[in-house]
C-alpha cells in the first residue's frame, strides 16, 4: 500500500476557506507549520499523518499507528477469510480496520507480525535495498548439520520460480534447532529452504525483523504498539526498539 500525498497549497485550501494563491504569502509570513517546522514551499508534499498548523489552527489528519503481534499457530496472516480466524479477528485495537498487514506468516508460523495503516513504511519494509533481516526459530524432524549452513550462505535454487535465494546465516543450536536469519519472504521459503535437504520444518517461530524482537512477556494473541519514531527506526541498521505489551 503506497502513502498518499498531496500538494501543501492543495490540502490547505480544501480544508480551509483560504485561495490557493494567497498560501505563499501565508508560508511567507510564517504562518503555516508542518510538523512543528516552517513550511517552505505551496509545492511540498506532505501525507495524510502531517500535522499542518496554519494561523494557529491545526487542519485535520490522520495518526499513524503501528502494531506489533505475536501471531499464535493456526491464524491467518490476512485482514479477512471466510474459513479461518485472522490475525485482525484476534485483536481488539480500537482501529483495527485501518490497519494493513506488513510481512505475511504462514498459517502455523508463529511469532513477530507488524501491523500499520502507514503504507509508506510497510513498503520500505520489505525494499530489497534496506536488506532489513527477518529472523526465525526453526524445529525441524531430522538433525541439522554443518552442511546446511554453508548451503544457506552459497544460495539454493528455487527452480520453479528460476531464482537462487540470496545469503541467509544459520546459527544451529542443537540437532533440530537452529536459528536462521535472511532477508527475503518468499513463499514459505524457510520451509523450501530446508526441504532442499529433505527435512520438514515442524516449527517455525518469527522471533525479530531487523533490530525489533518480540518482546518475552507479549502472549501469543497479544498486541503492542510502537511509537512513530520506534517504527522508522526500524530502517536504520543496528537499532533497537523498547515496546510494552497490551493484552487483549
Amino acid at each position: 500500500m503506497k502513502l498518499s500525498r498531496t500538494r501543501l497549497d492543495r490540502f490547505v485550501s480544501l480544508h480551509t476557506d483560504i485561495a490557493k494563491n494567497s498560501i505563499r504569502l501565508l508560508i511567507a509570513q510564517k504562518k503555516i507549520t508542518i510538523n512543528g517546522l516552517l513550511a517552505h514551499s505551496a509545492n511540498q508534499t506532505i501525507t495524510p499523518f502531517d500535522q499542518v498548523n496554519v494561523t494557529g489552527k491545526m487542519l485535520p489528519h490522520k495518526t499513524a499507528r503501528y502494531v506489533v503481534l505475536h501471531k499464535p499457530k493456526g491464524v491467518v496472516s490476512a485482514t479477512r477469510d471466510d474459513k479461518n480466524q485472522t490475525v485482525l479477528d484476534i485483536i481488539q485495537h480500537p482501529h483495527k480496520d485501518e490497519l494493513h498487514i506488513a510481512g505475511r506468516l504462514d498459517f502455523n508460523t508463529t511469532g513477530l507480525m507488524l501491523l500499520s495503516n502507514d503504507g509508506f513504511w510497510t513498503r520500505h519494509l520489505s525494499l530489497p535495498e534496506l536488506c532489513i533481516q527477518k529472523h526465525y526459530l526453526v524445529t525441524t524432524a531430522d538433525p541439522i548439520t554443518e552442511q546446511y549452513r554453508t548451503q544457506f550462505l552459497a544460495g539454493i535454487d528455487f527452480n520453479f520460480e528460476g531464482i537462487t535465494t540470496k545469503p541467509a546465516v544459520l546459527t544451529i543450536i542443537n540437532s533440530h534447532q537452529a536459528k536462521l536469519a535472511l532477508t527475503e519472504g518468499r513463499y514459505h521459503q524457510v520451509k523450501r529452504m530446508f526441504g532442499f535437504f529433505n527435512n520438514t520444518v515442524t516449527q517455525l517461530h518469527r522471533f525479530a525483523i531487523g533490530p525489533l524482537h518480540l518482546p518475552a512477556n507479549l502472549a501469543p494473541g497479544n498486541y503492542a504498539e510502537l511509537t512513530q519514531q520506534q517504527a522508522y527506526s526500524m530502517l536504520k541498521p543496528n537499532n533497537s526498539n523498547q515496546i510494552t505489551p497490551k493484552p487483549d
